[in-house]
């Protein structure tokens, strides 16, 4: 009895000591982190609710589209965004933007790929500037997307990120502070400082002629869609010299509208697959001849020729294809 005594004596402390152990084991355990797709990852952030809404609203199942297993990147604009968004397009609600145009804007935020802020650096590091989107433009061809991360990261010209690399089991979200409207190509060349020249002499050395109107049209509306072969900074830099003037001011204002709308082939998107050796491209100016053996090239009918160094930077009214001289008109 007394040894049945001493051991009820001592349970209650070795209860305290067994649930003690139980607890520690408990704190050893791996802890399980509940993972989000890239939906569920905005359904669950409060600066994307928009988003959310806009997903659930738009054409083509789009929380479907990225409840899948991708992986996507997602340029997600925050509740801000599309406040600006629908007060800069006179729309009172998000259920006033037609659904079909909120899908092909939505789908202008989605790149295939997990792509995050490093890579983003790296690709510009390396001379990349553009990705393609999950929009499309003419011939279904997929919409580019121009970015820079000289100075954080920015999209088009338009929209910074504000959060980076927020990870899902399916991609990346980054979250912006703009929406990232339907590129024209205005939008590329004035996004892209490799162009700066080339908006300068479409705009303030040719006053009287509206390019940006016109390189603005709607696909559909004529004269869009174009093909815009268009001169790097550089190659500008070049004509200064070989035409021997000291700036732009010092060539003939005809002169530099017929060299611009030499640049410019109206009516067609057409991409690099649809060049050619011996290809004649009539453009609003001169007809330049295309060759592709060893390499894309224009000649104009001056004989000179200019190396295609860039192309199908797709925009929602055209393509743009970078060149590294300057075409002339015949001199």
């Amino acid at each position: 009895m007394k040894i049945i005594s001493k051991t009820l004596k001592f349970l209650p402390l070795l209860l305290v000591v067994l649930a003690f152990q139980a607890c520690s084991d408990d704190d050893d355990a791996p802890i399980i982190v509940q993972e989000r797709d890239i939906v569920d990852t905005a359904i669950s952030t409060s600066q994307l609710t928009s988003l959310v809404a806009a997903l659930q609203a738009a054409d083509g199942d789009l929380v479907g589209l990225l409840k899948g297993s991708g992986p996507f990147t997602v340029l997600a604009p925050n509740n801000a965004a599309f406040t600006a968004f629908l007060a800069d397009n006179n729309f009172a609600s998000l259920g006033d933007v037609p659904t079909d145009v909120l899908a092909m804007v939505l789908k202008n935020h989605v790149i295939a790929g997990d792509i995050e802020a490093e890579d983003l650096q790296n690709l510009q590091a390396n001379g990349t500037n553009y990705a393609n989107t999950s929009a499309t433009g003419p011939g279904g061809n997929e919409l580019s997307i121009y970015f820079n991360t000289s100075n954080g990261v920015k999209f088009n010209g338009i929209s910074s990120v504000e959060t980076a690399n927020i990870d899902a089991t399916n991609g990346t979200i980054h979250i912006v502070d703009a929406v990232i409207g339907l590129p024209t190509v205005v939008t590329f060349a004035t996004a892209d400082p490799n162009f700066s020249t080339l908006v300068t002499a479409l705009t303030t050395l040719t006053p009287d002629n509206d390019y940006v109107a016109t390189l603005s049209t709607p696909n559909g509306t004529s004269p869009a869609p174009f093909t815009v072969f268009a001169p790097t900074n550089t190659a500008f830099d070049e004509l200064l010299v070989e035409l021997e003037v000291a700036g732009f001011g010092d060539i003939p204002t005809a002169t530099l509208i017929a060299a611009l709308n030499s640049h410019v082939v109206a009516g067609a998107n057409v991409q690099a697959s649809g060049l050619s050796d011996g290809l004649l491209i009539d453009t609003l100016g001169a007809d330049l001849t295309a060759n592709i053996t060893g390499g894309a090239t224009l000649t104009d009918p001056n004989g000179r020729v200019s190396n295609i160094v860039a192309t199908n930077v797709q925009a929602v009214n055209g393509v743009i294809h970078a060149i590294d001289k300057v075409v002339l008109p015949q001199l």
